[in-house]
């Protein structure tokens, strides 16, 4: 089979998220996997310098960084779609590691083993991952709200609830230390703390 398995990975930027609802600043699969990395990998180091954990780091983060490959067969499912019965949630499941199989199957033999562990997690690793995940898509909320779009109102709440119900400490810190900043205008945020 063709070796088009980056090829593949590289149309990450032609997935839509957030297809049911009306968004100023449209997402894509992309972008969306960049920031989960960036913010896998900051939970990970808080972790591991404020709550004496032995997380690696780096590896979470690619790990992140690659964790919604499939949808570039699946397209980007709902939530609410994805989660609606325990049927729907392994037929979704099982259609996602066809999609991986699909993939794999891109790459040559000696490289696959490599890129197939990027999907087995620890518990600790998907534990970061998701709440990264719930972390950005929080963040998208709020800055669809910011731009005065009413549509992601709904969706903020509920994933600020699942991540104080998550018991994810890191997850917890970063939105108290960082979370403000991102409704600041640039100004603000490269502003000299001496020029205050």
């Amino acid at each position: 089979m063709e070796n088009g398995f980056f090829a593949m990975a590289f149309r990450m930027k032609y997935i839509r998220r957030w297809g049911l609802m009306y968004s100023v600043h449209p997402e894509n699969l992309s972008t969306h996997s960049l920031e989960v990395a960036l913010c896998a990998h900051a939970l990970a180091v808080i972790g591991n310098t404020r709550l004496g954990r032995a997380y690696d780091a780096d590896r979470i983060a690619t790990k992140a960084l690659f964790h919604d490959l499939p949808e570039i067969f699946t397209g980007d499912i709902p939530t609410p779609v994805k989660y609606y019965s325990e049927d729907t949630r392994v037929s979704y499941s099982a259609v996602e590691d066809a999609a991986l199989e699909k993939l794999f199957d891109m790459l040559p033999e000696e490289l696959r083993p490599s890129y197939e562990t990027l999907f087995d997690y620890t518990p600790e690793e998907k534990k970061l991952i998701k709440a990264a995940d719930k972390i950005c898509a929080l963040l998208k909320c709020r800055d669809e709200a910011h731009f005065g779009n009413p549509e992601f109102c709904e969706a903020e709440k509920t994933l600020l609830q699942s991540i104080n119900d998550a018991d994810c400490e890191e997850a917890l810190y970063f939105l108290e230390s960082f979370g403000e900043s991102f409704s600041k205008p640039i100004d603000t945020l490269i502003q000299n703390k001496n020029q205050r």
